[in-house]
């Protein structure tokens, strides 16, 4: 069996009509259908096999769960060159915001500073989807026991007409201030990001449980009025 034939045995029609109402401006054909719990386990088996490798040089891909497959065997490479390489390979194909965001490779905790650099080079990029890999990396390794307050100049130089780059931007800052609130709250009190952004950062935060009741207050003060 193809690989594509052995994910639609796991179909789940239903699922499929839901899932593609998150992804708008996809067609339904897009979408197999095929719950992210199952298609972990799908990979847990698959990555085993030879036909694996194989199938990550295999771009583009034609299904959405497909490249969520890819996605999640890059994951999974142990070795940090062959996992940059892989991801770099995947990057310009990355079409939405779901497979960007579950492109998470655990390798990558134990190589922080060449990881850093890497970051460096893709928030800048022209490519939505790699600028919004670079700064969902940078979220999620680098705002704890790595943090440096000029990591956050990165993502606030960002400047982009797509919504879901701002939107990561947002999330970013707002996770940010949750984390390191006396680092981030200055670029929302001297309006460094764009009005849209600095707003839905606000928004988000104000969402937040670990935002103080009393820093929720101040946020409020900070809107961008339009």
């Amino acid at each position: 069996m193809t690989i594509q034939e052995r994910l639609f045995a796991l179909q789940d029609g239903d699922y499929g009509d839901f899932h593609s109402s998150l992804l708008p401006g996809f067609p339904r054909g897009y979408f197999i259908g095929i719950r992210v719990p199952v298609l972990r386990k799908f990979v847990k088996e698959y990555k085993k096999e030879e036909e694996a490798r194989e199938f990550l040089t295999q771009l583009p891909h034609t299904y959405y769960e497909e490249y969520m497959v890819h996605a999640f065997l890059i994951a999974e490479i142990k070795d940090y060159d062959t996992c940059i390489k892989a991801v770099e390979a995947f990057l310009p194909y990355i079409n939405n915001w779901a497979v960007c965001d579950g492109l998470s490779p655990k390798v990558f905790k134990d190589h922080k500073p060449e990881l850093l650099e890497k970051i460096k080079q893709w928030i800048p990029s022209d490519h939505s989807y790699t600028c919004r890999f670079g700064m969902g990396m940078l979220m999620r390794w680098f705002l704890d026991e790595d943090f440096r307050p000029e990591y956050l100049e990165m993502p606030s130089a960002v400047r982009s007409e797509e919504y879901y780059v701002n939107m990561m931007t947002a999330w970013f800052f707002a996770t940010a201030l949750a984390k390191q609130w006396d680092a981030a709250i200055p670029y929302l009190e001297k309006q460094v990001l764009d009005p849209w952004t600095h707003n839905k950062t606000i928004q988000k935060a104000r969402e937040s449980f670990r935002i103080t009741p009393e820093q929720k207050e101040y946020l409020k003060t900070l809107k961008i009025k339009k």
